[in-house]
């Protein structure tokens, strides 16, 4: 993608991903993927980088990934030109640059606590601890899942596709996760995330854009517990369905 002339007069922001090995708690990201977009949902910029450290000094780490059985597709992106392959450390040098260079402070993901938290435990364990903070200080970190469940996951019409077309847990809560998000902003049931850094960044940057939409006041903070905002009045609509 070829960089388009900055326009010192608009709000860019960061939308970024991550992938994972090892147990959710001590996960160490593999695969970091971001887009420096707007709130409109425009891309300006992506990389899509596969993390060294993981693929060339901990490969026996690496097996240990949810999605495991998409990496043989990463060596082939990588074959092709589509992902580049660079330590975390390089990692957090470019987001910090390309950062300065479009004069971003907010960085947004869908659970936005695993990829903070992910991304600085995946330094601090390749750094042996020289190095803490994945993000340059000061940076402000927003929570994509949060705002949608305080906005396009509020509404009727999602508790009601949601209801046609099975987006319902077996105990009865509403799906929240960001493939059904993007299911419904695209009423496209047949989506399916793919798991991958930065093209799930793409659908991120769309459901974004779908919430800042709503012009609702939003709370843009982590809230881990966010998924139970519109549990309530999911039931109350389900009642009467």
């Amino acid at each position: 993608m070829i960089a388009p002339k900055i326009d010192h007069r608009k709000k860019y922001i960061m939308v970024l991903d991550i992938e994972t090995a090892n147990f959710i708690d001590d996960a160490i990201a593999y695969d970091v993927g971001f887009a420096i977009a707007d709130r409109k949902g425009n891309i300006y910029e992506t990389r899509s980088f596969m993390i060294a450290d993981l693929f060339l000094d901990y490969p026996d780490l690496l097996q240990s990934a949810y999605y495991a059985e998409k990496l043989p597709q990463y060596w082939l992106d990588y074959a092709n030109g589509e992902r580049a392959m660079v330590q975390l450390t390089t990692a957090k040098k470019i987001v910090a640059r390309l950062m300065k260079k479009y004069a971003v402070t907010d960085v947004y993901a869908y659970n936005a606590s695993f990829d903070l938290h992910g991304l600085n435990r995946s330094l601090r364990y390749i750094t042996k601890s020289e190095q803490r903070y994945f993000f340059p200080y000061g940076t402000e970190i927003h929570c994509i899942w949060n705002m949608a469940c305080q906005t396009i996951l509020q509404q009727k019409s999602y508790f009601r596709y949601a209801l046609e077309n099975g987006l319902v847990k077996e105990n009865g809560n509403l799906m929240t996760n960001a493939e059904a998000a993007y299911r419904y902003i695209c009423k496209d049931n047949d989506f399916t995330e793919n798991h991958t850094g930065l093209e799930d960044v793409v659908i991120e940057t769309a459901i974004l854009a779908k919430c800042y939409q709503q012009h609702k006041k939003m709370n843009t903070k982590i809230n881990r517990a966010c998924w139970q905002l519109p549990q309530k009045n999911f039931k109350n609509f389900a009642k009467t369905y």
